[in-house]
């Protein structure tokens, strides 16, 4: 078998979860890939059968170390599945040049799906280390502001739209 055959390719489906606070503070990340970039939590589905809640449940998870609904472990953030909102909202971009080699040869547009979620603002986060440099909350103008993707600053700009109050 070669390995072209034997590599993993990235499925070009993903989620992009915007955490915020009720007060309409925005975590985010910067990637330890790229310094100087910052972002929501994002990540691709694991597999075509993995739902994008799940997918992003899980992202959320490890990326930040913030629980989704699971019962609190020992020195573990945990919030309610209620927090998290689908937004129903999908974006189509052109994937960066530098990251296309983690896709299947051809393959060149992402369908990102957006989620948010609310958390309190004491909640712990533990950055996974080779993903993320550091964490920064921001007012959601200043987060957007931010964002090196336009589909990450879009989403944010639409916060206070999305938030039930």
């Amino acid at each position: 078998m070669s390995d072209e055959t034997q590599k993993t390719y990235k499925i070009p489906e993903s989620v992009l979860v915007v955490i915020h606070t009720a007060q309409l503070e925005v975590l985010l990340l910067e990637r330890a890939d790229r310094p100087g970039f910052w972002q929501s939590v994002t990540g691709s589905r694991d597999t075509p059968e993995e739902s994008l809640s799940a997918t992003a449940v899980r992202e959320v998870e490890e990326e930040t170390g913030i629980r989704i609904g699971a019962a609190q472990t020992q020195g573990q953030a945990t919030v309610p599945p209620s927090a998290l909102r689908d937004w129903q909202l999908s974006n189509v971009y052109e994937i960066y040049p530098v990251w296309r080699h983690r896709y299947a040869p051809g393959v060149t547009r992402n369908t990102e799906h957006v989620f948010g979620l609310q958390v309190p603002r004491d909640i712990v986060v533990q950055l996974a280390p080779r993903e993320h440099l550091q964490s920064a909350w921001l007012p959601w103008r200043e987060a957007a502001d931010r964002c090196f993707s336009a589909s990450n600053a879009e989403a944010i700009l639409q916060l206070p739209t999305r938030i039930s109050r």
